[in-house]
């Protein structure tokens, strides 16, 4: 019996029934359009919205890695609760979602603690929404059993997003890995302005430079919750081999719900060997 993460949002933000949950997400993959993609893909980025809002966009991060068997897949997100831990994962031994377990890999997270000045709390029964939203994804989309590599990013500062990304890339390097960075992007702004704070952000993930990524946020020329997950991903990308980020869709929650006044911006991107 392994000790199981317990959903705190199954039922609220995404679906808690588990065929309703895996018939919406494969409703969501089969409706995503992508563009040619060129190269091997070492990690994607997604939206991390109730799957209501931002599934749609999100589908298309995941579809393009429908072809992969990956035995471990290290998830980045920020953490969005108060907590002194710069770098956060959990203490359970599996994530459990209505479409079954995850089961956690202790010996890959003890070799990224091993590689790793920064410490790594784990903490019991987190609330964070960013990481679980991304997992019904992989269990519809990945075919093969998989292991789970789950770090929250509670830091914004880019020495700590290098670190963990150099880190990470050393822990996956002969793994047969994949790396997903969890995030959306502008909050609360209309339409228009999002749009514009948005294709910033997009342009700043399509550049391959994590250290622009934080000087857009910092300047407040464009933001991304999870900024620091995105660079620190990239950094591990790199060192993995890849030069490439392709931007595969964009959308607004006034997409969806028709209010323009006030939207949250979501992107999927992929990240490329070409």
């Amino acid at each position: 019996m392994l000790d199981l993460r317990p959903s705190p949002i199954a039922g609220d933000w995404y679906a808690g029934n588990p065929k309703k949950l895996a018939a919406s997400v494969d409703d969501y993959l089969s409706a995503a359009n992508l563009p040619e993609i060129k190269g091997e893909v070492i990690a994607v980025i997604a939206p991390h919205a109730g799957h209501f809002f931002s599934g749609a966009v999100a589908a298309h991060a995941f579809a393009a890695v429908r072809h992969l068997t990956p035995d471990l897949v290290a998830v980045l997100s920020p953490f969005h609760s108060f907590a002194q831990y710069p770098l956060i994962t959990t203490k359970h031994q599996a994530y459990a979602t209505p479409l079954g377990n995850i089961e956690v890999d202790q010996s890959a997270l003890a070799e990224l603690r091993s590689s790793l000045e920064i410490p790594i709390a784990a903490i019991a029964n987190d609330p964070e929404h960013s990481l679980e939203i991304e997992l019904p994804f992989l269990q519809r989309v990945l075919k093969n059993e998989f292991k789970l590599l789950p770090i929250m990013i509670r830091a914004q500062e880019a020495d700590i997003a290098r670190q963990l990304g150099c880190a990470l890339a050393q822990t996956l390097k002969g793994k047969n890995a994949l790396l997903v960075a969890s995030t959306d992007l502008s909050h609360f702004y209309d339409q228009r302005t999002a749009g514009i704070l948005d294709a910033e952000m997009l342009r700043r993930f399509k550049s391959f430079d994590p250290e622009s990524i934080f000087e857009a946020e910092h300047t407040g020329k464009a933001f991304a919750c999870g900024h620091a997950a995105v660079a620190s991903m990239l950094w591990a990308a790199r060192d993995l081999g890849a030069n490439k980020v392709q931007i595969l869709k964009y959308a607004t929650s006034g997409d969806v719900s028709g209010d323009y006044a006030r939207v949250v911006g979501y992107g999927a991107a992929v990240v490329l060997k070409s």
